[in-house]
């Protein structure tokens, strides 16, 4: 298992439509281990295209309709027969849940069991998910972290907190202004975890307002996943996090389901069918948007690893599971992968599958993050699709403090929650019209490359060029709501940071000196005239601690503090 945040910084239950997930295996003679047992068909099944609501919840039945497309065999549930087939093999064989789309069941059992369920007529073959057997881990207190240590001075940004450049870059603000922040849009979140997520404060309006749907606990069984991992609950806060004053995600107002897919104490294939199933289990819940920071490349030994010829689209289970998603009118959206500075460089599973939006990272001024993951994919696609902020990206911790950290990871939800809000509001367009309309009006729409693929996506830009007779009207900042110097992102991991200016600091060349904690200056530059409110400012890397940056121009002088982490 891989969660894509850099250096590891961390219901509808149709019927049918997947098997229970069950408990840990009951003991059983050699080594336990799960398996994908494939069946050879689904004649004699029980289930009809004709009916898919026995499978299939009337919403994803009626995304399927508005999008034009057909209920498929594919969608038809496993037989029942052949699980109670499996089932009843000599050797107590434990059925987690079974898979609609590649006919199949996960499977837990000895070599002995297996050798007897692959015998049997309705079975075709399968493939061993992993190679040990682990007892679900106990349960991790909550991770405390630092707060915050200081905000910008900025008034406009008030009411977004920490969070506000990374929704403005894409442009979350302007969506939010128009009255698109996710109502009626139905987000699952694929992760390793979700601690503090019903108790802190900011993602409290999702109880409130009973806007979180359902929960899944792929790796233990059952429903509980306010545990493991918070890296998904650091995930969800940037979408889903709405407290006025403190921290406002990209979708404020969207629909939620947590699925708990991601076993941080090892690394197989396994995980890969948690999201399989994961996704099958939003499919049938009637999901419009998967928001995943999860990738894979390598496994713990003996397990095969992948390749980079494998990042074809066609070959990770994961990605295969991501393609069939996005045909059933899903979109999914997933994070690139942090590799970009390791020895495999390249995008990982499932970002390489087709029609999907695999998400680059970048910084607060909109350059590459070198950690993320490059394209294209083995069979020469464009990849990442789109990029969005992931380095210094501003997002909650278990205890419900704000703090910055890197990674595909958090670029993935960000631009997730953006995507859902664009989709609220061109309902009528299909989950592949939407992928096409940020593309063809992103950053690198005509230039598309190997980092950025087609560029920062903008809600406005999107939206005016398929509205042109009814464009939105930007809103500009008044002068009078920037009234002090401020600096943003703060704290700052890079040095890149970008000045927030008051009236009395426009319009002539700036002069910046940054003072140390002992006064010594230990940065000075000067940039050229800014006639709006806002100016870039690269420093370089400094050492760790609290700087003093101060600003002239003319007889006008002010100094901001920020951190450098």
């Amino acid at each position: 298992m891989r969660i894509t945040s850099i250096k590891c910084l961390f219901l509808i239950a149709a019927t049918g439509a997947l098997g229970t997930l069950t408990a840990a295996p009951a003991a059983a003679q050699g080594t336990v281990r799960r398996h994908m047992v494939y069946f050879r068909d689904k004649a004699g099944t029980p289930y009809s295209v004709a009916q898919p609501q026995a499978f299939l919840s009337a919403r994803s039945v009626a995304r399927r309709t508005r999008q034009g497309i057909a209920v498929l065999p594919r969608d038809l549930p496993v037989n029942p027969a052949y699980v109670t087939q499996v089932r009843g093999v000599v050797g107590k064989p434990q059925v987690h849940y079974t898979s609609r789309w590649f006919n199949a069941a996960v499977v837990s059992c000895d070599s002995a069991t297996l050798a007897r369920i692959t015998s049997l007529a309705a079975v075709r073959g399968a493939s061993t998910l992993n190679r040990s057997y682990r007892a679900p881990a106990a349960p991790t207190a909550p991770v405390q972290v630092a707060p915050l240590a200081a905000r910008s001075t900025v008034a406009s940004r008030a009411q977004y907190g920490p969070a506000y450049r990374q929704n403005e870059q894409i442009g979350a603000l302007e969506m939010h202004d128009a009255g698109y922040r996710g109502e009626g849009m139905q987000v699952a979140v694929f992760d390793a975890g979700f601690p503090g997520v019903d108790k802190i404060p900011a993602l409290q309006a999702l109880f409130q307002d009973k806007r979180l749907l359902g929960t899944r606990n792929f790796v233990d069984g059952g429903t509980s996943v306010y545990q493991r991992s918070s890296h998904g609950t650091s995930c969800l806060s940037t979408m889903g996090a709405n407290q006025a004053g403190f921290y406002i995600g990209s979708a404020p107002k969207a629909s939620f389901y947590l699925c708990l897919t991601e076993d941080t104490n090892s690394e197989h294939p396994t995980e890969e069918a948690n999201w399989l199933a994961a996704a099958e289990y939003a499919d049938s819940a009637g999901v419009d948007v998967i928001s995943s920071s999860l990738g894979y490349t390598t496994f713990d030994a003996p397990s095969k690893s992948y390749t980079y010829a494998d990042m074809n689209g066609r070959t990770a289970l994961s990605t295969r599971a991501a393609t069939v998603a996005a045909r059933v009118g899903m979109l999914v959206v997933n994070a690139a992968g942090n590799e970009g500075d390791d020895p495999w460089h390249y995008i990982s599973a499932p970002a390489d599958a087709d029609s999907i939006v695999s998400v680059g990272a970048v910084d607060s001024l909109g350059f590459h993050a070198p950690f993320s993951s490059y394209g294209p994919t083995a069979d020469g696609r464009v990849k990442p699709t789109l990029s969005a902020m992931g380095r210094a990206s501003a997002v909650l911790g278990a205890n419900g403090s704000a703090f910055r950290g890197s990674g595909t990871s958090y670029a993935c939800p960000i631009l997730a929650g953006m995507i859902a809000g664009f989709w609220q509001a061109n309902p009528t367009l299909t989950a592949q019209q939407v992928i096409a309309a940020l593309r063809n009006t992103a950053s690198q729409a005509t230039a598309p490359d190997a980092k950025l693929g087609y560029g920062i996506p903008s809600f406005a830009k999107a939206y005016n060029a398929l509205h042109p007779g009814a464009p939105l009207v930007p809103k500009e900042e008044p002068v009078e709501q920037v009234e002090r110097l401020g600096v943003f992102p703060n704290p700052t991991g890079d040095g890149q940071l970008t000045l927030a200016l008051p009236a009395d600091l426009r319009g002539q060349p700036l002069r910046v000196r940054v003072l140390d904690a002992r006064g010594a200056v230990v940065a000075q530059q000067e940039l050229p005239a800014a006639a709006g409110s806002r100016a870039p400012l690269k420093l370089g890397r400094l050492a760790k601690g609290v700087y003093v940056c101060e600003v002239s121009a003319g007889t006008a002088l002010q100094t901001v503090k920020f951190v450098q982490q």
